[in-house]
């Protein structure tokens, strides 16, 4: 009797309030968005000019080497949580937690590496 009435509320609660929704989507655009300067992939809109192109480039590539290291970081506790006390394993698992940190503040700083040495040192055009 309870399991009926709980299935009633759900059903209630699911299809009763529908119309209320004005708003009916048919069908999804996948263009909606993406200009003519641009192209439309399964990693959403790639701009074609350069200028925009090289930073949506590089938002996904520190988007990716901090998941990277995020998982290196996880895989390193999880060997130190295994390694049953043993000094060689959990010297290799702090290595693989050092390494993935460092690597990480490497990405961060990139950037600021890359405008010290092409802006100020080199002074190449047309790099903000």
């Amino acid at each position: 009797m309870l399991k009926r009435k709980i299935l009633l509320v759900l059903g209630m609660l699911t299809f009763g309030f529908g119309g209320f929704f004005k708003k009916t989507v048919l069908a999804y655009d996948p263009f909606a968005g993406c200009t003519s300067s641009s192209i439309n992939t399964a990693l959403g809109c790639i701009p074609v000019e350069m200028e925009k192109f090289v930073p949506w480039l590089l938002t996904w590539l520190f988007g990716v080497a901090g998941g990277i290291a995020f998982l290196l970081m996880a895989y390193g506790f999880i060997l130190i949580a295994t390694s049953a006390g043993d000094e060689k394993k959990v010297q290799g698992a702090r290595e693989t937690i050092t390494s993935a940190i460092v690597g990480l503040l490497v990405c961060i700083f990139s950037i600021f590496i890359l405008r010290l040495i092409a802006v100020n040192i080199l002074q190449i055009p047309g790099i903000n």
